[in-house]
Protein backbone atom coordinates (compact mmCIF):
# COMPACT_ATOMS: atom_id res chain seq x y z
CA UNK A 1 0.00 0.00 0.00
CA UNK A 2 2.59 2.24 -1.43
CA UNK A 3 0.29 4.83 -2.12
CA UNK A 4 -1.43 7.25 -0.03
CA UNK A 5 -4.85 10.09 -0.61
CA UNK A 6 -6.07 11.99 1.27
CA UNK A 7 -9.41 14.27 0.16
CA UNK A 8 -10.91 16.70 2.72
CA UNK A 9 -14.94 17.28 3.05
CA UNK A 10 -17.33 18.71 4.88
CA UNK A 11 -17.89 17.61 8.41
CA UNK A 12 -20.67 15.33 9.60
CA UNK A 13 -21.11 13.81 13.02
CA UNK A 14 -19.59 10.24 12.66
CA UNK A 15 -22.52 8.50 14.47
CA UNK A 16 -24.89 9.60 12.00
CA UNK A 17 -22.68 8.70 9.14
CA UNK A 18 -22.00 5.41 10.34
CA UNK A 19 -25.85 4.37 11.02
CA UNK A 20 -26.31 3.31 7.64
CA UNK A 21 -23.90 0.07 7.52
CA UNK A 22 -24.26 -0.23 11.22
CA UNK A 23 -26.02 -3.46 10.40
CA UNK A 24 -22.98 -4.65 7.66
CA UNK A 25 -20.76 -7.31 8.38
CA UNK A 26 -17.01 -5.92 9.59
CA UNK A 27 -18.56 -2.41 9.47
CA UNK A 28 -16.37 -0.67 12.13
CA UNK A 29 -16.71 2.55 14.02
CA UNK A 30 -14.04 3.39 16.53
CA UNK A 31 -15.48 6.82 18.26
CA UNK A 32 -12.70 9.29 20.18
CA UNK A 33 -15.68 11.87 21.56
CA UNK A 34 -14.75 12.35 24.99
CA UNK A 35 -12.51 12.57 27.27
CA UNK A 36 -8.37 12.98 27.74
CA UNK A 37 -7.10 13.19 24.42
CA UNK A 38 -9.97 12.69 22.23
CA UNK A 39 -9.61 14.10 18.85
CA UNK A 40 -10.29 11.61 15.63
CA UNK A 41 -12.87 9.50 15.02
CA UNK A 42 -12.72 6.27 11.90
CA UNK A 43 -15.45 4.85 9.91
CA UNK A 44 -14.28 1.58 7.93
CA UNK A 45 -16.02 -0.64 5.91
CA UNK A 46 -15.76 -3.56 3.53
CA UNK A 47 -11.83 -4.97 4.52
CA UNK A 48 -10.41 -6.92 1.33
CA UNK A 49 -8.90 -9.22 4.41
CA UNK A 50 -10.39 -10.58 6.99
CA UNK A 51 -8.83 -13.59 9.22
CA UNK A 52 -10.47 -15.50 12.38
CA UNK A 53 -6.65 -16.38 13.55
CA UNK A 54 -6.83 -20.11 14.67
CA UNK A 55 -3.38 -21.32 15.16
CA UNK A 56 -3.32 -21.31 18.84
CA UNK A 57 0.65 -20.36 18.35
CA UNK A 58 1.59 -16.71 19.56
CA UNK A 59 4.02 -16.29 16.99
CA UNK A 60 2.58 -17.33 14.55
CA UNK A 61 -0.22 -15.27 15.20
CA UNK A 62 1.70 -11.95 15.56
CA UNK A 63 3.72 -12.81 12.45
CA UNK A 64 0.25 -13.14 10.64
CA UNK A 65 -0.71 -9.68 12.02
CA UNK A 66 2.90 -8.36 10.11
CA UNK A 67 1.85 -10.54 7.19
CA UNK A 68 -1.46 -9.00 6.57
CA UNK A 69 0.12 -5.41 7.26
CA UNK A 70 2.88 -5.97 4.89
CA UNK A 71 5.92 -3.77 4.76
CA UNK A 72 6.04 -0.25 6.21
CA UNK A 73 4.80 2.07 3.95
CA UNK A 74 5.31 6.20 4.57
CA UNK A 75 2.48 7.95 6.08
CA UNK A 76 0.90 11.27 4.49
CA UNK A 77 2.24 14.47 6.70
CA UNK A 78 -1.22 16.12 6.91
CA UNK A 79 -3.09 12.94 7.63
CA UNK A 80 -4.83 11.51 11.13
CA UNK A 81 -2.86 8.85 13.28
CA UNK A 82 -4.85 6.07 11.33
CA UNK A 83 -3.97 5.84 7.50
CA UNK A 84 -5.57 2.53 6.76
CA UNK A 85 -4.16 -0.65 7.87
CA UNK A 86 -5.51 -3.25 10.20
CA UNK A 87 -7.75 -3.51 12.70
CA UNK A 88 -7.74 -6.15 15.19
CA UNK A 89 -9.89 -7.59 18.23
CA UNK A 90 -7.80 -9.98 20.54
CA UNK A 91 -9.84 -11.72 23.64
CA UNK A 92 -8.45 -11.86 27.10
CA UNK A 93 -7.92 -15.35 26.39
CA UNK A 94 -5.47 -15.28 23.66
CA UNK A 95 -3.33 -14.65 26.78
CA UNK A 96 -3.05 -18.62 27.11
CA UNK A 97 -1.22 -18.88 23.89
CA UNK A 98 1.55 -16.51 25.58
CA UNK A 99 1.35 -18.14 28.76
CA UNK A 100 0.30 -21.58 29.27
CA UNK A 101 -2.84 -21.04 31.87
CA UNK A 102 -5.08 -23.52 31.02
CA UNK A 103 -7.83 -20.49 30.29
CA UNK A 104 -11.29 -21.58 29.33
CA UNK A 105 -12.33 -19.78 26.04
CA UNK A 106 -15.41 -18.45 25.37
CA UNK A 107 -16.78 -20.60 22.53
CA UNK A 108 -18.75 -17.52 20.50
CA UNK A 109 -15.60 -15.29 19.99
CA UNK A 110 -11.81 -15.83 18.74
CA UNK A 111 -9.23 -15.11 20.52
CA UNK A 112 -7.44 -12.63 17.66
CA UNK A 113 -9.92 -11.82 14.61
CA UNK A 114 -8.05 -9.06 12.01
CA UNK A 115 -9.33 -7.08 9.20
CA UNK A 116 -7.66 -4.52 6.80
CA UNK A 117 -9.00 -1.52 5.70
CA UNK A 118 -7.75 0.33 2.70
CA UNK A 119 -10.48 3.10 2.67
CA UNK A 120 -11.49 4.94 6.00
CA UNK A 121 -13.34 8.19 6.90
CA UNK A 122 -11.05 10.03 9.81
CA UNK A 123 -13.59 12.40 11.63
CA UNK A 124 -11.69 15.45 13.46
CA UNK A 125 -13.65 16.79 16.13
CA UNK A 126 -11.38 19.03 16.67
CA UNK A 127 -11.06 20.92 13.56
CA UNK A 128 -14.70 19.77 12.52
CA UNK A 129 -13.69 18.34 9.53
CA UNK A 130 -13.50 14.99 7.77
CA UNK A 131 -10.88 12.72 5.78
CA UNK A 132 -11.22 10.37 3.11
CA UNK A 133 -8.35 7.88 3.10
CA UNK A 134 -7.12 5.50 0.12
CA UNK A 135 -4.16 3.62 -0.12
CA UNK A 136 -3.39 1.71 -3.16
CA UNK A 137 -0.52 0.06 -5.15
CA UNK A 138 -0.31 2.98 -7.00
CA UNK A 139 -1.85 6.70 -6.84
CA UNK A 140 -4.82 5.64 -9.05
CA UNK A 141 -5.56 3.03 -6.92
CA UNK A 142 -5.19 5.07 -3.48
CA UNK A 143 -7.24 7.73 -5.27
CA UNK A 144 -10.02 5.48 -5.88
CA UNK A 145 -10.48 4.15 -2.66
CA UNK A 146 -10.32 7.28 -1.30
CA UNK A 147 -13.49 8.19 -3.62
CA UNK A 148 -14.89 5.27 -2.22
CA UNK A 149 -15.02 6.32 1.42
CA UNK A 150 -15.90 9.93 0.50
CA UNK A 151 -19.36 8.49 -0.96
CA UNK A 152 -20.07 7.05 2.08
CA UNK A 153 -21.21 10.42 3.48
CA UNK A 154 -23.67 10.46 0.90
CA UNK A 155 -25.59 7.66 2.36
CA UNK A 156 -29.02 8.85 3.49
CA UNK A 157 -29.65 9.74 7.37
CA UNK A 158 -31.39 6.45 9.48
CA UNK A 159 -32.79 7.74 12.79
CA UNK A 160 -32.23 6.07 15.95
CA UNK A 161 -33.83 3.47 16.52
CA UNK A 162 -36.69 3.40 19.06
CA UNK A 163 -36.29 0.73 21.97
CA UNK A 164 -37.55 -0.72 25.10
CA UNK A 165 -35.46 -1.91 28.01
CA UNK A 166 -33.59 -5.49 27.39
CA UNK A 167 -35.76 -8.36 27.99
CA UNK A 168 -33.11 -9.07 30.57
CA UNK A 169 -30.67 -8.01 32.41
CA UNK A 170 -29.09 -9.71 35.61
CA UNK A 171 -25.93 -10.45 37.29
CA UNK A 172 -24.60 -13.74 36.72
CA UNK A 173 -23.84 -14.38 40.23
CA UNK A 174 -25.15 -13.10 43.69
CA UNK A 175 -23.87 -9.86 44.76
CA UNK A 176 -22.85 -12.34 47.78
CA UNK A 177 -20.52 -14.48 45.53
CA UNK A 178 -18.53 -11.08 44.85
CA UNK A 179 -17.66 -10.23 48.21
CA UNK A 180 -16.75 -13.75 48.91
CA UNK A 181 -14.38 -13.90 46.04
CA UNK A 182 -12.88 -10.62 47.12
CA UNK A 183 -12.43 -11.82 50.75
CA UNK A 184 -10.61 -14.97 49.21
CA UNK A 185 -7.80 -12.43 47.26
CA UNK A 186 -7.75 -10.46 49.87
CA UNK A 187 -6.62 -13.73 52.39
CA UNK A 188 -3.92 -14.86 49.38
CA UNK A 189 -2.49 -11.38 49.34
CA UNK A 190 -1.95 -11.66 53.13
CA UNK A 191 -0.42 -14.66 52.68
CA UNK A 192 2.42 -13.34 50.38
CA UNK A 193 0.70 -15.12 47.28
CA UNK A 194 0.09 -11.98 44.99
CA UNK A 195 0.19 -8.34 45.36
CA UNK A 196 -3.37 -7.44 43.61
CA UNK A 197 -5.87 -9.17 41.14
CA UNK A 198 -8.97 -7.68 39.25
CA UNK A 199 -11.60 -8.91 39.87
CA UNK A 200 -14.87 -8.78 38.07
CA UNK A 201 -18.53 -9.59 37.83
CA UNK A 202 -20.57 -10.21 34.67
CA UNK A 203 -24.56 -9.17 33.85
CA UNK A 204 -26.02 -11.02 30.55
CA UNK A 205 -29.15 -9.87 29.14
CA UNK A 206 -31.08 -9.97 25.76
CA UNK A 207 -32.22 -7.01 23.58
CA UNK A 208 -35.75 -6.30 23.10
CA UNK A 209 -37.57 -7.94 19.81
CA UNK A 210 -36.38 -6.07 17.12
CA UNK A 211 -33.40 -4.12 18.58
CA UNK A 212 -29.60 -4.21 17.61
CA UNK A 213 -26.28 -3.29 19.41
CA UNK A 214 -25.60 -0.26 17.59
CA UNK A 215 -28.65 1.27 19.27
CA UNK A 216 -26.63 1.02 22.42
CA UNK A 217 -23.47 2.34 20.96
CA UNK A 218 -25.94 5.46 19.87
CA UNK A 219 -27.20 5.79 23.34
CA UNK A 220 -23.49 5.70 24.79
CA UNK A 221 -22.54 7.96 22.73
CA UNK A 222 -24.54 10.85 23.30
CA UNK A 223 -24.91 9.89 27.11
CA UNK A 224 -20.99 8.53 27.92
CA UNK A 225 -18.49 10.00 25.66
CA UNK A 226 -15.20 8.55 25.87
CA UNK A 227 -12.19 8.14 23.79
CA UNK A 228 -12.08 5.03 22.82
CA UNK A 229 -15.75 4.58 21.96
CA UNK A 230 -15.74 1.99 19.40
CA UNK A 231 -18.34 -0.37 17.33
CA UNK A 232 -17.51 -3.18 15.49
CA UNK A 233 -19.97 -5.68 13.42
CA UNK A 234 -18.80 -9.37 12.86
CA UNK A 235 -20.63 -11.97 11.38
CA UNK A 236 -23.32 -13.13 13.95
CA UNK A 237 -21.38 -10.76 16.52
CA UNK A 238 -20.76 -7.30 17.48
CA UNK A 239 -18.63 -5.30 20.26
CA UNK A 240 -20.12 -2.08 21.85
CA UNK A 241 -17.34 -0.29 23.91
CA UNK A 242 -17.02 2.80 26.11
CA UNK A 243 -13.66 2.37 27.00
CA UNK A 244 -11.84 5.22 28.81
CA UNK A 245 -8.51 3.10 28.62
CA UNK A 246 -5.63 3.34 26.30
CA UNK A 247 -3.82 -0.03 26.36
CA UNK A 248 -0.36 0.46 24.48
CA UNK A 249 0.14 2.88 21.44
CA UNK A 250 3.39 3.37 19.24
CA UNK A 251 3.20 6.67 17.68
CA UNK A 252 3.72 8.32 13.80
CA UNK A 253 7.58 7.89 13.90
CA UNK A 254 7.59 3.86 14.38
CA UNK A 255 9.58 4.51 17.79
CA UNK A 256 7.62 6.34 20.49
CA UNK A 257 5.43 4.50 22.81
CA UNK A 258 2.91 4.87 25.32
CA UNK A 259 0.49 2.91 28.11
CA UNK A 260 -2.09 4.91 30.29
CA UNK A 261 -3.11 2.63 32.90
CA UNK A 262 -6.21 3.20 35.06
CA UNK A 263 -6.59 1.95 38.40
CA UNK A 264 -8.50 3.73 41.35
CA UNK A 265 -12.15 5.03 40.71
CA UNK A 266 -14.72 6.81 42.27
CA UNK A 267 -18.39 7.14 41.42
CA UNK A 268 -19.41 11.11 40.17
CA UNK A 269 -21.07 12.93 42.88
CA UNK A 270 -25.22 14.44 43.18
CA UNK A 271 -23.93 17.70 42.99
CA UNK A 272 -21.11 19.96 41.85
CA UNK A 273 -19.64 20.19 45.45
CA UNK A 274 -19.95 16.32 46.29
CA UNK A 275 -18.35 15.72 42.52
CA UNK A 276 -15.11 18.08 44.06
CA UNK A 277 -15.47 15.95 47.00
CA UNK A 278 -15.29 13.16 45.42
CA UNK A 279 -12.19 13.88 43.06
CA UNK A 280 -10.10 15.10 45.65
CA UNK A 281 -10.93 11.51 48.32
CA UNK A 282 -9.69 9.80 44.77
CA UNK A 283 -6.95 11.98 44.56
CA UNK A 284 -5.58 11.56 48.24
CA UNK A 285 -6.33 7.58 49.28
CA UNK A 286 -3.22 6.09 49.89
CA UNK A 287 -4.96 2.68 48.91
CA UNK A 288 -5.81 3.93 45.53
CA UNK A 289 -2.53 5.45 44.90
CA UNK A 290 -0.71 1.77 45.60
CA UNK A 291 -2.74 0.37 43.70
CA UNK A 292 -2.06 2.66 40.31
CA UNK A 293 1.51 2.57 41.16
CA UNK A 294 1.92 -1.19 41.35
CA UNK A 295 -0.04 -1.73 37.96
CA UNK A 296 2.38 1.92 36.48
CA UNK A 297 5.47 -0.06 37.85
CA UNK A 298 4.34 -3.97 36.00
CA UNK A 299 4.31 -1.96 32.73
CA UNK A 300 6.95 -0.36 33.40
CA UNK A 301 8.40 -3.66 33.45
CA UNK A 302 6.20 -4.60 30.12
CA UNK A 303 7.57 -2.29 28.27
CA UNK A 304 11.15 -2.38 29.00
CA UNK A 305 11.12 -6.02 27.68
CA UNK A 306 11.03 -4.20 24.05
CA UNK A 307 12.18 -0.42 24.55
CA UNK A 308 15.58 0.66 24.69
CA UNK A 309 17.40 0.45 28.18
CA UNK A 310 16.61 4.02 30.52
CA UNK A 311 13.62 4.78 27.65
CA UNK A 312 11.21 4.05 29.89
CA UNK A 313 9.43 6.88 32.56
CA UNK A 314 6.30 7.74 34.37
CA UNK A 315 5.45 11.26 33.02
CA UNK A 316 2.76 11.55 34.47
CA UNK A 317 1.43 9.83 37.98
CA UNK A 318 -1.52 10.11 39.33
CA UNK A 319 -3.67 12.47 37.56
CA UNK A 320 -7.83 12.33 37.81
CA UNK A 321 -9.81 12.24 34.50
CA UNK A 322 -13.62 12.64 34.91
CA UNK A 323 -16.29 10.79 32.69
CA UNK A 324 -20.06 10.52 32.91
CA UNK A 325 -20.75 8.03 35.57
CA UNK A 326 -16.57 7.94 37.03
CA UNK A 327 -13.42 9.52 38.33
CA UNK A 328 -10.62 7.59 37.68
CA UNK A 329 -6.77 7.94 38.90
CA UNK A 330 -4.44 7.32 35.43
CA UNK A 331 -1.08 6.81 35.38
CA UNK A 332 1.55 7.61 31.55
CA UNK A 333 4.10 5.53 31.23
CA UNK A 334 6.43 6.10 27.88
CA UNK A 335 9.27 4.59 26.14
CA UNK A 336 11.67 3.70 22.80
CA UNK A 337 11.12 0.70 21.47
CA UNK A 338 14.19 -1.11 20.61
CA UNK A 339 15.15 -0.70 16.52
CA UNK A 340 13.68 -3.40 14.70
CA UNK A 341 10.57 -4.10 17.24
CA UNK A 342 6.87 -3.09 15.99
CA UNK A 343 3.58 -3.49 17.19
CA UNK A 344 3.26 -7.29 17.12
CA UNK A 345 6.46 -7.58 19.72
CA UNK A 346 4.92 -4.34 21.68
CA UNK A 347 1.29 -6.74 22.27
CA UNK A 348 3.07 -9.91 23.17
CA UNK A 349 5.36 -8.41 25.38
CA UNK A 350 2.50 -6.47 26.93
CA UNK A 351 -0.51 -8.66 26.60
CA UNK A 352 -3.21 -8.92 28.84
CA UNK A 353 -3.17 -5.37 30.09
CA UNK A 354 -1.41 -5.07 33.57
CA UNK A 355 -4.52 -2.63 35.02
CA UNK A 356 -7.05 -5.89 34.18
CA UNK A 357 -4.98 -8.64 35.40
CA UNK A 358 -2.45 -7.42 38.24
CA UNK A 359 0.56 -7.99 40.10
CA UNK A 360 2.37 -9.90 39.43
CA UNK A 361 0.77 -10.88 36.11
CA UNK A 362 0.86 -14.47 35.85
CA UNK A 363 0.00 -15.38 39.05
CA UNK A 364 -2.46 -12.75 39.55
CA UNK A 365 -4.45 -14.20 36.16
CA UNK A 366 -4.51 -17.80 37.61
CA UNK A 367 -5.96 -16.11 40.61
CA UNK A 368 -8.45 -14.70 38.45
CA UNK A 369 -9.17 -17.90 36.48
CA UNK A 370 -10.63 -19.42 40.10
CA UNK A 371 -13.13 -17.06 40.41
CA UNK A 372 -14.38 -15.57 36.59
CA UNK A 373 -15.66 -17.88 33.90
CA UNK A 374 -14.58 -17.20 30.15
CA UNK A 375 -13.88 -13.24 29.46
CA UNK A 376 -13.91 -12.97 26.43
CA UNK A 377 -13.47 -9.83 24.39
CA UNK A 378 -13.98 -8.18 28.15
CA UNK A 379 -10.73 -6.81 29.37
CA UNK A 380 -9.05 -8.01 25.71
CA UNK A 381 -8.27 -5.22 23.25
CA UNK A 382 -9.19 -3.55 20.47
CA UNK A 383 -7.00 -2.07 18.33
CA UNK A 384 -5.80 -0.41 14.94
CA UNK A 385 -2.15 -1.17 12.91
CA UNK A 386 -1.13 1.12 10.56
CA UNK A 387 0.33 1.11 7.47
CA UNK A 388 2.93 3.20 8.19
CA UNK A 389 3.51 1.45 11.93
CA UNK A 390 1.35 3.60 13.87
CA UNK A 391 -0.56 1.79 16.46
CA UNK A 392 -3.03 2.40 19.18
CA UNK A 393 -5.39 -0.23 21.18
CA UNK A 394 -7.73 0.30 24.24
CA UNK A 395 -8.57 -1.85 26.92
CA UNK A 396 -11.93 -3.68 26.59
CA UNK A 397 -13.92 -2.34 29.76
CA UNK A 398 -17.18 -0.54 29.49
CA UNK A 399 -17.87 -3.18 27.16
CA UNK A 400 -20.56 -5.70 26.21
CA UNK A 401 -20.22 -8.85 23.98
CA UNK A 402 -23.63 -9.35 21.53
CA UNK A 403 -23.98 -12.55 19.99
CA UNK A 404 -26.71 -13.24 17.70
CA UNK A 405 -28.93 -16.15 17.55
CA UNK A 406 -32.26 -17.05 16.51
CA UNK A 407 -34.09 -15.13 19.09
CA UNK A 408 -32.16 -12.21 18.38
CA UNK A 409 -29.05 -10.58 20.31
CA UNK A 410 -28.09 -11.46 23.46
CA UNK A 411 -25.24 -9.99 25.33
CA UNK A 412 -22.89 -10.47 28.29
CA UNK A 413 -20.72 -7.16 30.09
CA UNK A 414 -18.73 -7.21 32.86
CA UNK A 415 -16.85 -4.81 35.54
CA UNK A 416 -14.10 -5.25 37.72
CA UNK A 417 -12.46 -3.99 40.68
CA UNK A 418 -8.52 -4.04 41.63
CA UNK A 419 -8.43 -6.43 45.17
CA UNK A 420 -5.28 -4.88 47.56
CA UNK A 421 -4.03 -6.10 51.20
CA UNK A 422 -7.41 -3.57 52.19
CA UNK A 423 -10.04 -3.79 49.91
CA UNK A 424 -13.88 -4.17 51.07
CA UNK A 425 -15.83 -6.47 49.81
CA UNK A 426 -18.33 -4.14 49.84
CA UNK A 427 -17.09 -1.05 48.36
CA UNK A 428 -14.79 -3.01 45.97
CA UNK A 429 -18.65 -4.66 44.80
CA UNK A 430 -19.99 -1.32 44.44
CA UNK A 431 -17.26 0.07 42.48
CA UNK A 432 -18.16 -2.59 39.97
CA UNK A 433 -22.00 -1.35 40.14
CA UNK A 434 -20.35 2.51 39.40
CA UNK A 435 -18.49 1.52 36.47
CA UNK A 436 -21.24 -0.66 34.57
CA UNK A 437 -23.92 1.91 35.33
CA UNK A 438 -23.45 3.74 32.13
CA UNK A 439 -23.18 0.42 30.09
CA UNK A 440 -26.41 -0.88 31.82
CA UNK A 441 -28.45 2.11 31.58
CA UNK A 442 -27.34 2.31 27.55
CA UNK A 443 -28.68 -1.47 27.49
CA UNK A 444 -32.40 -0.11 29.37
CA UNK A 445 -31.34 -2.48 32.44
CA UNK A 446 -29.69 -1.72 36.18
CA UNK A 447 -26.68 -2.77 37.77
Amino acid sequence: MRHVTLQSLTWRDPVEAFAPFAEEPFALLLLSAGGAGARWSYLARAPNITDRVTTADADRDFHRLRQVLGRTVPRHPDGPPFQGGVVGLIAYEFADRLERLGLTRDPDWPDLFLARFHAILAFDHAARTVQAIGRGETSGASAKAAARAAAWLDAPSVPPALFGPSITFQSDAPAEAYEAAVRNVTARIAAGEIFQANIARAWSGRLAAGAAPFAVMRRLAAASPAPFCAYWRLPGLAIVSHSPERFVAIGADGRSVETRPIKGTRSRGADAREDERLKNELLASAKDRAENLMIVDLMRNDLARVCEPGSVATTDLFAVESYAAVHHLVSTVTGVLHSGCDAADLLAATFPPGSITGAPKIQAMKVIAGHEGPRGPWCGSLFWAGFDGAFDSSVLIRTAAFVEDTRGWRFRACAGAGIVADSDPVAERLETEAKIAGLARALGGRP
